[in-house]
């Protein structure tokens, strides 16, 4: 049972991989625009950007983790690994339960004398309930871990994006308490937010 496990765990990153080397190989059509002059002092993408977001994605999908150390953000790293530790556990767990239940179900209603029902204060409905409760948790906690894995890639993809992004002294972020008189009543206090760039 645990071997469909792995299988989901090992096929999703190959979809991933596919799907953006597949992205990334398309053909792009490039505007052309006659410019005359001196064109060395002029910043491009290429000249300012030091990352690529596709490929922090395409690390980040190949080997959870990897895609944060090539954006060189370390400590982001033992979160994922942490979290990732942490669903597999419930997953473990959840899976092992279900199979207790479902082999107490199978001793209780076998009607064979020599199978002996380990929790005998449970009835057969209950039972039942308990290893399809057992059973939900486990596949809710491989969706959980699912999107665990795509939110590593899109955040990695992400933070490429915004590690060059221009936070100069010039933005500010003001609160300052107001009042707003109403006709006829007490004025209303509040905050007012100014945003400068």
């Amino acid at each position: 049972m645990r071997s469909w496990i792995c299988r989901v765990f090992l096929t999703i990153p190959f979809f991933i991989i596919v799907s953006l080397d597949s992205a990334l190989a398309q053909d792009e059509e490039v505007d052309v625009i006659d410019v005359q002059g001196n064109l060395d002092n002029v910043e491009t993408i290429e000249t300012v950007s030091t990352l690529d977001p596709q490929k922090a994605a395409l690390y980040s999908a190949v080997l959870p983790g990897l895609g944060q150390v090539y954006n060189k953000d370390y400590w982001k790293i033992p979160v994922i690994y942490g979290g990732g530790i942490i669903i597999m556990h419930f997953i473990n767990q959840n899976h092992d339960l279900y199979n207790t239940f479902d082999n107490a179900l199978l001793a209780e209603v076998d009607g064979v004398e020599e199978t002996i029902n380990p929790f005998d204060r449970f009835n057969q409905a209950s039972l039942q309930n308990r290893r399809d409760r057992f059973k939900r948790d486990r596949d809710f906690m491989i969706i959980v871990g699912v999107v665990y894995y795509l939110l590593n890639v899109v955040e990695a993809h992400v933070s490429a994006h915004l590690k060059e992004f221009d936070v100069n002294e010039d933005l500010s972020l003001k609160l300052k308490p107001s009042f707003q008189p109403l006709p006829g009543q007490y004025p209303a206090a509040g905050f007012g937010v100014a945003l400068t760039f």
